[in-house]
């Protein structure tokens, strides 16, 4: 007998073969005993409209994921409920609309500042690696969370001091490769250091003893950025922290249940097998 095909949901991108959601959202769907699916599928940025049209025809399509490069192409076609087009300016949930358009929202804000939760950054300065979407869901809680100077290190200029004026956040832009000033947070928010990308190893000489190293980059866990901050002695976190966050609230999206925190342990030790 021929199995009914699973309600599913999903992570796209460009590339996609790295990416983990897969065996968070499966291990999350397993405990809780929810019969469902959540895919990988690559898409690419020609292809996006097509992709979303697809699956607004699909009545087992329960939403997506997204990441590079979609996070900011996405906000043109889709509702906004969160006025994110305004405020953050990027997107990594998609799903379906109670009427005509799928719905857009951004969990990267809470995944990525949920780590930090008992760290003072109030007054307090920090360097992002980056101006992408991933970038601007960063920024957008560093300016919750406080901080009052920040230093973007990015390829394009121009972008990086559109980000500071569009946050009105007090900053500097340097080139990617400058020296880090002595910063009390280090961001990375690109994809240097991933698998198949090029490394991210900057000089952390002058950061000082108490400051943090957060690589959102997860594939592999431990990149060359935390292991050089590792081998100092800093405080690092690695991208599993910011991808369960921020995954935890597409889960419930997804299919309706809370994702059961409580087995995180477990979770980590199966996402870096």
């Amino acid at each position: 007998m021929t199995q009914a095909p699973l309600p599913y949901a999903e992570v796209i991108g460009d590339p996609i073969a790295h990416s983990k959601s897969p065996l968070i959202h499966g291990f999350w769907l397993q405990k809780l005993g929810i019969k469902a699916e959540y895919r990988r599928t690559r898409i690419e940025p020609a292809n996006l409209y097509q992709w979303l049209s697809q699956r607004r025809a699909d009545p087992l399509w329960r939403g997506a994921n997204l990441t590079i490069p979609h996070k900011e192409k996405i906000l043109a076609l889709v509702q906004d409920p969160e006025g994110l087009a305004a405020t953050v300016g990027a997107m990594n949930i998609v799903v379906p609309g109670v009427h005509g358009l799928p719905s857009g929202f951004n969990s990267d804000i809470d995944g990525f500042a949920e780590p930090l939760d008992n760290v003072e950054l109030k007054g307090k300065s920090a360097a992002l690696y980056g101006a992408g979407g991933a970038a601007r869901a960063v920024l957008f809680a560093l300016k919750q969370m406080g901080i009052s100077h920040v230093t973007i290190l990015n390829r394009s200029e121009e972008r990086a001091q559109a980000l500071l004026k569009q946050f009105n956040m007090a900053g500097q832009i340097l080139p990617l490769l400058a020296p880090l000033p002595a910063v009390e947070l280090v961001v990375n928010s690109t994809a240097l250091g991933m698998t198949g990308y090029d490394s991210l190893r900057p000089d952390l000489s002058g950061l000082p003893s108490e400051a943090i190293v957060y690589d959102i980059v997860y594939s592999p866990l431990e990149t060359e950025l935390l292991s050089e901050a590792n081998s100092r002695g800093l405080r690092t976190l690695d991208g599993l922290n910011m991808l369960i966050g921020q995954a935890a609230k597409a889960f419930q999206l997804f299919f309706g249940a809370e994702a059961p925190r409580d087995h995180d342990f477990e979770l980590r030790a199966l996402l870096a097998a």
